[in-house]
Order: C-alpha cells, then structure tokens, then sequence
C-alpha cells in the first residue's frame, strides 16, 4: 500500500445522516449534494466510501466510479465495493480489471472482495479466471468462510461443473441455508432433479434447517423439468406448511411447475390467490395459457399487464409461434417497432420463426432485410433462424448460400440439421439423405438429441424404416434413449413407417410420457386407421392424470371414424364436453373432424346443420371436411352448399376446385365436374402436382405424372403397360373423370395411366421379392382411379401393397383396402 496519506477533515455525522436518508427514499439529488459538499471538505476516505455505497445503492455506478478516481489512496473498502457494483450492473470485465488493479496496489481482497469478483465471474461464466481466485482464496485461507465457499459452488455450478460444485460443497466445514441453495441449484442446472432431492432430503435430515424461497422456488423447476406431478405438489404442500406459498418468487415458480404438470384450471386458481404480482407473474400467465392453447386468455391476460417489457412482448410472440399463428406474432413485432420496444435476439428469433411459419416467402424478405438493417444478422442464433426461415418460406437457393458461407469457426452442425429439414420439406428428398450421410462420413454433424430428434423426423416423412433403424441403434450407443423428445421423435417415425408394433414398444420403455408421447400414440394408430387402439391409449392417459390440450382432442375425435362399431353418440358427448370437462374452447380443427366422423357414420345432415347454427364463421377446413364427407356419401346437394361457401372463402384455391370436381364426378355427375375444371383451366388454376416415393435398397425413387428421369424408366413403363393389361383383365376400368385435360377420351386413358402412384407401384413390383409387400408413400391423397388400380395390382401380383397418403395408410391385399374406400 502507498505510504501516502489521504488528507483528514473531520467526520461529519450530518452528511452520513443525509446519505443514508437519500438511500432509503431514493433521493439522488441528496446524495449529490452530499457529494458536493465532501469535495469541498477534503477528502475522508470513510465518507468517500459512504457516498460510493450510496450511488451504487441508487443504481449510479458511473457516479460512484468517479468518486473513486477522485481519491488518491481507496481502501479495501473502495475497491470491494465498486467491484460488487460493477459485477452486479453488468460491467463484469471493468469488475475484473479493478480487481487486478486492486492487488496490484498491494491490497489483497477480504472474504468480501472474494464474493465480488467471483459475482462477475458467474455472470460472464468466466470459468478459467474462478480456478484462480478459487486457488488465491486456498492460499489466504478464506475457504472456511461460508460466504466465499457459496460464491465457488455457485460458479461451478452456473458454469456446468457439477462435479466440483458437489465437492465445494462436500469439503466445506459449514453449511448455510445458501450453501444448500447453491447446491441443490446447480443440479437443478445440470438436469440432475432427482440428485436435487437427494440434497433437499440430506439438508433436511443433517441440518435441522429450514427452507426459503429460494429452496422451494428451485425445487418446482425440478418437477416441472421432470414432470414430477406428485413429487411438485409435495413442494407445494410444504410451502403451505411454512406459510411461502404467498411469496412472489414460490407463486411464480408454482404457476411455472403447474404450466408444465397441471392444467389450467390449477394455473388459474393460483393466479388469482396471488396479492401481488409482478412483471413475471403476467410474464408466466401469458406462457401458461399459450402452452395449453388458449391464446384469447393469453391477449387478454396481456391487454391488462400493469407494465410490459420486452420480455412479456417475447413471451407472447413465442406462445403465438407455438399455437401456429405466425401472423398474429407478426403484427405484434410491428406493434413492437412502432412502440420502440427493445428488440432483443430472442425477439428477433421469434419473428423470424413466425415468418417460418407463414412461409411467405415476400414477408421473409422483408424480415430478413430488416435484420441484416439492425445490424443483428452477425447473431449466431438469428443466422440459425434465418436459415431455417428460408427452408421454410421455399428460398432453398437463399439458405443453400447461407449454408456454403457458414463461419468454419462456428459450429455448423445446428444448420446442418436445418438444412436436413429444409431439404425434406421442400421435396428434395435425396439431397436430404445425401447431406446426412456425407454429413456422417465427415463427422460434421454432432448427433445430439436436436440432430436426432430432427433425422428421425426426416425418416418418418419420407418412411425410410432402414435409416430410421439404424439412428435408433446411434440413439442407444451414444446414451439418449432417456431423452423424452427423442423418445417421442422414435415413436412417430416408427408409426410412419409401417411400424406399430415397434412404435408401441418404444413408447412403453419411455421412463418418462408427456402429453406429446401420448399425442403420438393415438395418432400413430389414427395413420393406421386403429381407432380403437387410439381410444384405448386415450383412456390409458386420463388415467394417468395427465391433461389432454387442443391436438389431443383432435386426434381423438378423428379416431371415432376408424373405430368397428359406431360410437358417434361418444364423440358428440365429448365433443359437446370440451369446455367443461377439459377447459379447451372448441376450433376449427375440433369441429372439421366432427364432421368428418358424423359424415363417415351416415350423419351428414346433423353435420350441416351444426355448422349453420355455429354463432361464429367456421374457418375453411369446416367446410371442407364437410364438402369431403358429402363427396364420399354423394350427397351433392349438401357438396354443393358446401362448395359456395369454399369459393367464397378462397375463391384461387386449385385444391377447392379439385374437391368440387370429384364431388361431381364420384356421383356421376360429369358435365358438371367438367364444368368446374373448365372453370380452373380459364382462371390458370394447376392441381398440386403429386409425387410418389418408394425406399429401395437405401436409396429414395421418386416419381412424378408420366416422368422418365429414372434411370430404369424404360424398364418401369414397359412393365406399366403390362401391368396395366393384366388388371384390364381382371376387371379395372379407368376412370377418367379425375383427368384435369380437356382431351380425346383415348389421350385420357394414356394420361391416367401414368401417374405417379402406378409408376411407383410398377417400380416397387420389379425390385420387390416375389411375396414382400411394395411400399409406397404419396406426397398428396390418392385419386380415385390409382385407389382402384393398386387394388387390381394386389390381385394379380398376388401381393400386398402398402400406401401412405394424406389421409393415413392404405393396406391393398386380395383386390380389398383397409381404408374400406372411405378416405
């Protein structure tokens, strides 16, 4: 320390009287004035130090900094409480610099100034500076102080190092109630719930202390990680009993644990016992609500928020993303612009998701030049983002760029997993594979549980069971079959491929099920047209006590259309119960597969007079479903209704118009289903073009309408034409009134011939062993005339064929399909 001495004026108790009045009533002009006056006396290094604690108490580091820089000789005190003010602001590198300086100076740190420096660490996860002041707080001899040995257990846990937090903690001579905070945290952090426990009940039995918020707080996150309903309501049980249940932080945390493993109807009950609420409160209310679909709730919950930040703007726009209302989180974003909201990356990310979703591919650009404008396109999180964005918007040639020009320094294997959808999604199927398999043999790819999660889901799209085999044995070598969504991604691709029983299988070894597990269930059996196997398994799940949302009650109702026997008088019940018995709003969705099940069980007329009383407009899908039913029961008067209100609603939709057309047609109506083609070809309309796939050794053969890019295509129509005879003979009959093309009758027959489900299928027979089934998969549903063609082709092949479709899987055996030709 410098041998020079401050200069010495008397302590003035007033000025330190004013000082302390100006904290407790936030007085920044008192402590200014203060401050002044302490110039003008000479410094005092005591009143110095109280004027730096009192800026730092009314949040003016900047103030109490050049307070500092005034004196010529600060103590440890000076230096001890700056560096805590900068820590605590977000200033953790000028915290550090001062520490160094500190020492430096010759002044060493007290347990004070260990705590302190090891605050910044946390803050920045400054891993590599902690070992140091961990190994100079050994040689001081602080470890004995509690304080210190709290601030280490804290880093090490922040930082991941589970391991040394324990044995932080393990060698410490005593304990606090912060010490068991800490460590109970950090393996809260490292996803170690039932480690957590442990060190609740061991602090329990040892210590004889009690619990805090912090304590109670920390194990809800637990549960809600876990989805350990019983073991949460325990907690919840034990705040009651010390009386925290009316703490801000435990109310908040309860309603985050009940969002996860309760329902509604719990989230609700808490909220309004809460006396006071705070910014994260509302913050949770708006989450809990979008996570059981309820966006009205969540919007209002938002309209009447005290005060808004950008966290509460982020949490709609995430819960608006979630729901599927990319839209409804744009205009948001825009409200958020105009009100100069701060835009954090998490904003950013979310919009960009929302653009995602609307695949529209004018507004992406729009976006994504706003973002490149801000500046923020440098975010390594935004650029994931955006990549994906344009995957999802149709701009492959724009992510294809993003995706060459990707840092080497940055770890590519994030927008690999991108670009593996993307490809997918947007029918690039082979580059899909190709990628995967390059992106293996380079070893570019990590095959963490998002990677996994994400090529299961590209092998139940495209129904490659071989890989998806194969990534379920990567699952087990490399230790994720715990991980619930890959757990949950093996069941759905495992359905999609044909594959129940090993779906099934998977779901019963999962050590733990969440609503999306079941949820994959049911619609795993609802593709294989199980109705009632998917009501078993939704019996199963009320059991368990776990609460069904909007999907699920979709799916449930939709299964009531493949069940043996009739069980309509079921599904109206539960459909006419969704609000009271499970606090779900009836949607669109809800009431398109109401109709469909009414339809299919002959109720077509109850099925319209629903919609019509409706006391709202039903969205699109309503009266679709309804148009489909009427199609499949020929009732072209209620087809007809439904068809008005269709062009109404999307008077350029192509598919609307294929959907009137085959309503005509299936009821022999041709000049009227001739009238509405003429009707699409004079407006320029095009029929989505269908594409068939089949999985043979490995590789992926596509097929469009009369396509010859296969390199045995020569070989494939020649066996068509063959094909084609042979099921003449056996009695099938064209049905040309599925052709789009105003044609000869003769040229009618050529096109017909040559869509993709029978290139596929004639291609499946060549490659397929003699009595294996051919697998198929088409990107749209089956016509009419292909449907009754693959049951023709399992007559005289003798064999079985496989087909997915929109609608679900068609078995053809023996000249019969399993869907009962209700699809």
């Amino acid at each position: 320390m410098s041998s020079s001495q401050p200069l010495k004026a008397k302590p003035n108790p007033s000025l330190l009287g004013l000082l302390r009045l100006s904290v407790r009533y936030g007085d920044v002009e008192v402590a200014k004035a203060v401050h002044a006056c302490a110039v003008k006396l000479g410094e005092d290094v005591f009143l110095c130090n109280s004027i730096i604690s009192a800026y730092l108490k009314l949040g003016l580091v900047s103030e109490a900094y050049e307070v500092f820089r005034g004196m010529s000789c600060p103590d440890l005190v000076s230096y001890t409480a700056l560096i805590s003010g900068f820590s605590k602001s977000y200033r953790e590198d000028e915290a550090v610099e001062l520490f160094c300086r500190m020492r430096r100076s010759g002044i060493e740190p007290n347990e004070y100034g260990f705590v302190a420096i090891l605050t910044a660490c946390i803050r920045v996860l400054e891993l590599e500076l902690g070992f140091q002041v961990h190994a100079l707080a050994v040689k001081m001899g602080y470890l004995d102080c509690v304080f210190v040995a709290n601030a280490l257990v804290g880093l090490y846990g922040k930082c991941g190092c589970l391991d040394f937090a324990l044995k932080m903690f393990d060698e410490m001579p005593n304990r606090d109630l912060a010490s068991w905070n800490a460590a109970i945290s950090s393996a809260v952090k490292m996803e170690m719930h039932g480690k957590a426990f442990e060190l609740f009940y061991e602090m329990q039995r040892s210590s004889g202390l009690g619990v805090d918020h912090i304590t109670l707080s920390t194990l809800l996150s637990a549960c809600a990680g876990s989805n350990a309903l019983a073991r949460g309501q325990e907690v919840h049980a034990h705040a009651l009993k010390c009386g925290l249940e009316s703490n801000l932080s435990v109310g908040n945390a309860l309603i985050g644990f009940y969002t996860k493993c309760g329902c509604v109807k719990d989230v609700k009950a808490l909220f309004e016992k809460m006396l006071v609420r705070d910014t994260i409160t509302w913050t949770e209310m708006i989450t809990a609500y979008m996570e059981f679909g309820l966006m009205d709730l969540a919007l209002k919950v938002f309209e009447k928020m005290p005060e808004r930040n950008s966290i509460s703007y982020n949490a709609l726009l995430a819960g608006l993303c979630k729901n599927g209302e990319g839209l409804r989180a744009l205009e948001f974003f825009v409200g958020m612009v105009r009100e100069c909201v701060e835009l954090t990356d998490f904003t950013l990310t979310s919009i960009v998701n929302a653009c995602g979703l609307l695949g529209d591919s004018k507004v992406s650009e729009q976006i994504h030049g706003f973002i490149l404008k801000s500046g923020c396109g440098s975010n390594y999180c935004i650029e994931t983002a955006l990549l994906d964005m344009c995957t999802r918007c149709g701009r492959m040639s724009d992510a294809e760029k993003m995706f060459l020009q990707w840092p080497i320094d940055q770890d590519v294997s994030i927008v690999l997993t991108s670009m593996l959808c993307g490809y997918a999604r947007n029918g690039r199927l082979e580059d899909a594979v190709y990628l995967f398999h390059v992106s293996q043999l380079e070893e570019t790819m990590v095959l963490d549980e998002v990677a996994l999660t994400s090529v299961l889901g590209i092998c139940g799209s495209l129904a490659f069971h071989e890989l998806g085999k194969q990534i379920h044995c990567l699952v087990l070598k490399s230790g994720f079959s715990d991980d619930l969504e890959v757990g949950n991604a093996m069941v759905s691709m495992y359905a999609k491929c044909w594959n129940m029983k090993d779906a099934v299988a998977v779901f019963e070894s999962l050590s733990v099920r969440d609503l999306v597990s079941w949820n994959g269930l049911i619609a795993g059996h609802l593709l294989h047209r199980q109705g009632d196997k998917a009501l078993a398994v939704w019996s199963d799940m009320k059991n368990t006590g776990i609460n069904p949302d909007k999907v699920t009650v979709t799916l449930v109702i939709s299964a009531h259309r493949h069940t043996n026997s009739n069980l309509v008088n079921d599904c109206r019940s539960l459909f006419y119960s969704l609000e009271t018995d499970y606090d779900i709003k009836p949607t669109s969705e809800h009431l398109a597969s109401f109709v469909e099940v009414l339809g299919y069980w002959g109720q077509l007329e109850e099925a319209e007079e629903m919609v019509n009383k409706l006391p709202f407009e039903p969205e699109i899908s309503v009266w679709r479903a309804l148009l489909d039913s009427s199609r499949i029961r020929l009732n072209t008067t209620i087809g007809k209704r439904a068809a008005k209100r269709i062009l109404a609603m999307e008077p350029k939709d192509p598919s609307s118009y294929v959907l009137i057309s085959n309503l005509y047609s299936a009821s022999g109506r041709w000049h009227c289903s001739e009238m509405v083609r003429e009707d699409m070809r004079e407006k320029g309309f095009k029929k989505h073009p269908g594409r068939s796939w089949i999985v043979h050794e490995n590789k992926i053969h596509s097929f469009y309408a009369r396509d010859k890019s296969h390199s045995q295509s020569k070989d494939i129509y020649s066996a068509l034409e063959i094909l084609i005879v042979e099921c003449q003979k056996a009695g099938y009959v064209p049905d040309t009134s599925f052709v789009l093309h105003e044609v000869e009758e003769h040229q009618k027959r050529n096109f017909l011939f040559y869509h993709s489900v029978k290139l596929a299928a004639t291609y499946g027979v060549l490659t397929t062993k003699p009595g294996k089934p051919v697998r198929i998969v088409k990107n749209i549903a089956l016509c009419g005339d292909c449907h009754t063609f693959l049951k023709y082709v399992s007559i005289v092949t003798r064999r079985d064929i496989f087909l997915r479709d929109t609608s679900g899987f068609h078995c053809f055996s023996s000249g019969q399909c399993s869907c009962k030709d209700y699809w």
